[in-house]
């Protein structure tokens, strides 16, 4: 038999039983976690629409309950998880149903929606919701995770593979970072206020495969990257309270880490497999030059512990030097109180001065190592406000950031320098999905459901402002040519229609 003929009839059969030679390239390029491919937020499709809207370039259109998660893709399926709220009518007052939903991706049609048990009743502050974090799929299963109930596995017709129940979590704003896959394993971090953890399960079983204490991490809610070095296995990068760390994705030890990041981190960094690039923010008093002076336990307590229990508490907070207004139940006591007891002990003052003492920025930070790189891995700061959540893009040699009332930044990645800075007008407001780049553009979301699509180019320039008039918490999926949007009511695939 000729030989190209015997390829052919292979290629055939191949495509007979399902296995589409295209499926890994696909699994690359595909949206199948938080941000895409590896976190990066970027996509090879090309021709994508730069207007779009409620009934421009829309392909379809589908009514979804509230959800901040953001929409990840297999070939045929888009997974999403939401919070639908019902009436408690015993209590009387608002209570939510959580859900597990998936879309046939060709039409936008729901597949299926199961239900899922909402045994914890979380910690959840200003704009968080219980369905946050983004499902994570291998082409063909999907995993969540709800901090109200913890892990859950579906194949591709929505049958339950397996449920590992976990929490209760004690995180400051409530649960923020997503699952992600790594080889066989689904991992899950865990930056809580005490009792922090890094959790990795066989994705087949659910069975713990290693479980990595992290007593040193308070809450944090960034998700992971997989990086792969020239030499040794694959690790897990975790931008932590303090710290970017490193651990192996075999056996989940800690290989190295790098000090200096901010007290809390929300972002995805960015990477291009020499350099990350990582943004954090957390208190206003975190920029540098608006640091306050602290003391040590032994001084607060002389200072503030009336009833000499060896402890401050929330109500004997009193003062108006800068240190106490900090540590009033007004501004910050209750990120420093980690086990939510009213009362500060030695542990809690520790964090509170650390949280004090870090600062504010955006790092550039190189790739690898062992122990403790923080003297040689920093390459440049930039210290002036970064965003609370947004992570950066970079794209085209390009590092884009946006800050709250839609401030577009663009960075030299090499020197850090700032190659232009300026407003995006008409989406003045908080941002909360990060931008994603394909195409030679950049999506920036604002809360309010205005897109900003800007030329992807260090003098970038805005190429149009949509409006969706709905606000948006997820971060934007881009695959095979269309955009797929999700608003707090609607899942949107947007694509060129010429």
């Amino acid at each position: 038999m000729n030989k190209h003929y015997r390829v052919v009839l292979t290629l055939v059969a191949l495509l007979s039983a399902g296995l589409v030679l295209v499926g890994a390239t696909r699994a690359d390029e595909d949206w199948t976690r938080f941000r895409g491919p590896n976190g990066s937020g970027l996509s090879t499709s090309t021709n994508l629409p730069a207007e779009f809207g409620k009934d421009k370039n829309v392909v379809w259109k589908t009514a979804l309950p509230p959800g901040h998660s953001s929409p990840v893709l297999t070939a045929t399926r888009i997974f999403v998880t939401a919070h639908t709220p019902i009436k408690d009518k015993e209590k009387a007052k608002a209570n939510y149903q959580l859900s597990v939903i998936a879309l046939d991706r060709a039409t936008g049609k729901i597949v299926w929606q199961h239900e899922v048990p909402r045994v914890n009743k979380a910690r959840l502050e200003n704009v968080n919701g219980p369905a946050s974090a983004s499902p994570v799929t291998d082409g063909t299963n999907v995993y969540v995770f709800f901090q109200d109930f913890g892990l859950l596995a579906y194949d591709a017709a929505g049958k339950e593979k397996w449920r590992v129940p976990l929490g209760p979590f004690n995180m400051f704003y409530g649960y923020g970072a997503s699952p992600i896959l790594a080889d066989d394993k689904v991992i899950v971090p865990v930056d809580q206020d005490g009792g922090a953890y890094l959790l990795a399960v066989d994705k087949n079983t659910g069975k713990t495969k290693w479980r990595i204490d992290r007593p040193e991490v308070i809450s944090g809610y960034s998700t992971p990257t997989v990086w792969q070095p020239k030499t040794g296995p694959k690790q897990l990068l975790i931008p932590e309270s303090f710290q970017l760390s490193a651990y192996s994705v075999a056996d989940g030890k800690r290989v190295w880490w790098v000090r200096g990041l901010a007290c809390e981190m929300k972002s995805v960094m960015s990477f291009d497999n020499e350099y990350a690039y990582i943004n954090g923010w957390g208190f206003p008093l975190n920029q540098p030059g608006k640091q306050i002076a602290t003391v040590a336990f032994e001084e607060g307590l002389k200072k503030y512990d009336k009833n000499s229990d060896g402890m401050v508490g929330r109500d004997e907070i009193s003062g108006d030097d800068p240190m106490s207004k900090v540590l009033s139940p007004n501004y910050g006591f209750d990120a420093f109180d980690l086990n939510r007891d009213q009362k500060l002990d030695a542990k809690d003052w520790q964090v509170f001065r650390a949280m004090m003492a870090s600062e504010n920025g955006l790092l550039s930070i190189k790739l690898g190592g062992q122990g403790d790189m923080t003297a040689s891995a920093i390459r440049w700061k930039y210290q002036r406000p970064v965003p609370q959540v947004p992570s950066t893009l970079l794209y085209q040699g390009v590092l884009f950031m946006v800050n709250d009332s839609g401030i577009l930044i663009s960075f030299d990645p090499a020197t850090g320098n700032v190659i232009k800075q300026g407003r995006l007008q008409g989406a003045i407001d908080k941002y909360f999905a990060s931008p994603v780049g394909a195409d030679g553009k950049v999506w920036l979301v604002s809360q309010d459901g205005t897109v900003s699509v800007v030329a992807a180019k260090g003098e970038w320039e805005v190429l149009s402002v949509n409006a969706l008039g709905s606000e948006v918490f997820a971060t934007p999926a881009i695959s095979d040519n269309k955009i797929y949007l999700r608003t707090q009511d609607t899942l949107y695939c947007f694509a060129n229609q010429k």
